[in-house]
């Protein structure tokens, strides 16, 4: 049996509980929805377990009450497989009228909805779980923290021990925890077979809408392609139907199409879009308000490439890009703890920045990610000083922080300028 390992949102989760009557994780599967609430649960009801899922529910039909009775918080594991749970849950939470009553989870699949009466306001609050961050999964050393830099902690020193080769598996293993402490084989197939059940069952199962599992694979790999960038619609509609639009061919109804598949993606966690920041600025620059593309974890992008940690040393511009998307899926979850989002800057001039940490006090931190090489770190250091002398600090904050992060590289270190060089080796939240 496998150790536990702490995660971001178990903190996360002790806090939905303490100020809400239930608390429900979503997120994409296999990333430990489960196996992490049942660290805090009294109590547990697997509602798919065989020897009493039939029981289970008939009993969710007759007499939902019964099954929300037990030691608090309790868990009820797959409660999508009897959508009536949530307005019994929804009902239990106000006649009790006490905190930390009760936690969801289940498949990434979303339940029926139409079987719900009501949204759980209130009563019921949201956590989304991501995939492991490096520092999760023990790979980061967690020497610069980004809690202590929004605090005003820029004093920083770190060592990174993760080396190029290191990395690029780290970028193909991602951060599936079943993957975390087996073979390096076992690990990189984890992703293989995550990508496998995606396109072949979650992608029609999302909407009970049977979908073209060669299309899925062909819009994945369109976007593995187009990680980091604002690609449109019509461009991978293109990449999709390669062999059946002509090159001035109208793509609209395709596109819907497309449409419906990134919207399916997204539902079950497969795909997590960076919006846009909209900061105030000393010019009328306009911005650009597309959202980013990347997966929730880089070993997505990885496996619709059809790439192994061979290949991405082999193409380090196709390394660069999965190397940022790890960045955000990283810096997404240690945002979270802190009650931040991260978003992406662009502007019309082509001005842009990779990440904008944005907290809720309205703090914020600017962000480059460059693999590494002092080319890219200067190009970095660069765009990180234009953004902040753009904007209007009379309107808002200053940034907190200016950070590089980048892949390899030995130290994390402040330079004279005030600009944090840190390898995603060295960071946490």
């Amino acid at each position: 049996m496998q150790t536990y390992r702490r995660r971001t949102a178990d903190t996360i989760l002790q806090k939905k509980l303490a100020s809400t009557g239930a608390v429900l994780i979503e997120g994409t599967k296999w990333c430990g929805k489960t196996t992490t609430a049942g660290q805090i649960a009294r109590s547990i009801l697997y509602m798919q377990n065989p020897s009493s899922k039939q029981q289970n529910l008939e009993m969710a039909e007759i007499n939902p009450g019964l099954l929300l009775q037990g030691n608090t918080p309790r868990l009820i594991d797959e409660w999508q497989l009897a959508p009536k749970l949530w307005d019994a849950v929804r009902f239990e939470v106000d006649q009790r009228d006490e905190f930390g009553q009760f936690i969801l989870t289940g498949s990434a699949v979303p339940a029926d909805t139409t079987q719900i009466s009501h949204s759980g306001t209130g009563r019921i609050s949201r956590l989304l779980m991501r995939p492991m961050s490096l520092h999760e999964s023990g790979d980061s050393s967690g020497e610069v923290s980004l809690k202590e830099l929004f605090e005003g902690n820029t004093n920083i020193s770190g060592r990174n021990e993760i080396d190029l080769e290191r990395l690029a598996f780290l970028i193909c293993r991602g951060g599936w925890p079943k993957s975390v402490d087996s073979s390096e084989t076992a690990a990189l197939q984890q992703a293989l077979n995550y990508f496998d059940s995606v396109v072949n069952m979650d992608i029609s199962r999302v909407d009970n809408t049977q979908r073209d599992a060669e299309k899925a694979r062909r819009l994945l790999r369109s976007y593995a392609r187009s990680v980091g960038s604002q690609a449109k619609i019509p461009s991978i509609t293109r990449d999709v139907f390669v062999n059946e639009i002509s090159e001035n061919e109208d793509v609209t109804g395709k596109a819907a199409t497309i449409n419906a598949y990134i919207n399916a993606l997204k539902k079950v966690f497969v795909i997590e879009d960076t919006p846009a920041w909209n900061p105030n600025l000393r010019s009328q620059t306009a911005i650009r308000t597309s959202d980013t593309r990347y997966f929730t974890d880089p070993s997505i992008g990885s496996a619709a490439l059809g790439l192994g940690p061979r290949d991405l040393i082999n193409d380090l511009n196709t390394m660069g890009l999965l190397f940022e998307n790890l960045c955000i899926r990283d810096l997404r979850i240690y945002a979270e703890a802190l009650d931040g989002n991260v978003y992406h800057y662009r502007d019309k001039n082509g001005l842009e920045c990779d990440a904008v940490v944005h907290l809720r006090n309205g703090s914020y931190g600017l962000i480059e990610i460059k693999l590494g090489g002092d080319t890219r770190i200067a190009e970095g250091t660069e765009t990180l000083n234009k953004l902040a002398a753009t904007l209007d600090t009379t309107k808002m904050k200053s940034p907190a922080f200016k950070m590089l992060i980048t892949g390899v590289g030995n130290y994390a270190y402040r330079r004279k300028d005030g600009i944090l060089i840190v390898p995603a080796g060295c960071l946490k939240e």
